[in-house]
């Protein structure tokens, strides 16, 4: 198996907004479109509590469609293992960015065919998510 390129394993969308005015709409709009925001992680404040600096804003949500994640958990409970899915919204180059692991990628790990209609339609769906909070 041949390694990834960042390219192909990462979905990024450019935001005019801050990183502060995307993270506070993570939730609702993760919830328009039936994924649930189960976690967030303010790494650059996260880093400053352990003595550490991080020049740039960097946050990290965890989210998750039960359904989509029901149907890859009962073809291969392994996947748990790349759950839930994440978009980290984080400062570069003067502009904030919306990112994610493409869900195809990820689940190409698993060596699976099965479950590439759902990564599929995972992707499709994180990729609007991110198109709208951009």
């Amino acid at each position: 198996m041949s390694p990834h390129s960042s390219a192909e394993m990462l979905l990024v969308v450019e935001s005019a907004k801050t990183v502060e005015e995307v993270s506070r709409a993570v939730g609702e709009v993760c919830a328009r479109h039936q994924f649930g925001l189960l976690g967030s992680y303010d790494l650059r404040k996260k880093l400053k509590e352990k003595g550490l600096r991080l020049e740039r804003e960097c946050r990290v949500f965890e989210v998750c469609n039960p359904r989509q994640a029901q149907r890859v958990l009962t073809g291969n409970p392994a996947i748990a293992t790349a759950l839930p899915c994440r978009i980290a919204v984080y400062e570069e180059g003067g502009s904030t960015r919306v990112a994610t692991i493409r869900p195809t990628a990820l689940l190409s790990l698993f060596l699976d065919p099965e479950l590439l209609p759902v990564a599929q339609e995972v992707e499709r769906t994180l990729s609007e998510i991110m198109q709208e909070l951009a």
